[in-house]
């Protein structure tokens, strides 16, 4: 089993960067399905959807755009259930199609907080997909359209995913050894 130290933690082996190509690429052939002859607005969520975001990209075969938005609701392993707009959004969304990426969603709180924001600007129509979901986890009746892998409720970093800052860059997906 391969670990990795991330600060004071210890973190195993969970998901390998083949098995996340795979779901990418699932992900992407929907999407692609989904949104033939349309120009949607990719809009991934720093600091974790990076990763998700770009490797997505490369695999739609339509024109799109992309924009970034940064929130934040983690402390440590914790969400602390407020959620923060660090960087908004720059763009006019009334009556496009609008797909929000992230990187993981877990309680649902951060998604459930962007959608009804977002909807309030008029948007033609606005989907979700996610690499990862912990349903374990949620705490909101947030159904996200798209989603990679279903996940148990453990803390995880890598591909993007971070431990206070540390762990995004690893192409694999860890959890914590408790």
């Amino acid at each position: 089993m391969q670990t990795v130290k991330v600060h004071d933690k210890e973190f195993a082996k969970f998901i390998d960067s083949d098995k996340i190509a795979v779901a990418i690429e699932i992900l992407a052939n929907k999407i692609n399905t989904d949104y033939k002859n349309k120009t949607p607005l990719f809009l991934c969520i720093l600091n974790g959807s990076f990763m998700f975001a770009s490797d997505l990209l490369k695999k739609y075969v339509g024109n799109c755009e992309i924009s970034f938005i940064k929130l934040s609701s983690y402390q440590g392993t914790q969400t602390t259930e407020e959620v923060k707009t660090v960087i908004g959004l720059n763009e006019d969304i009334k009556g496009r199609d609008i797909i929000i990426l992230e990187d993981i969603i877990d309680s649902g709180i951060t998604i459930t907080h962007l959608v009804k924001d977002l909807a309030r600007y008029e948007p033609d129509s606005l989907k979700v997909a996610t690499l990862l979901l912990k349903p374990e986890a949620l705490k909101t009746n947030i159904k996200p359209d798209y989603v990679g892998l279903e996940i148990p409720n453990d803390f995880i970093i890598g591909y993007g995913l971070d431990y206070n800052g540390y762990g995004r860059n690893l192409p694999d997906i860890y959890k914590i050894i408790e």
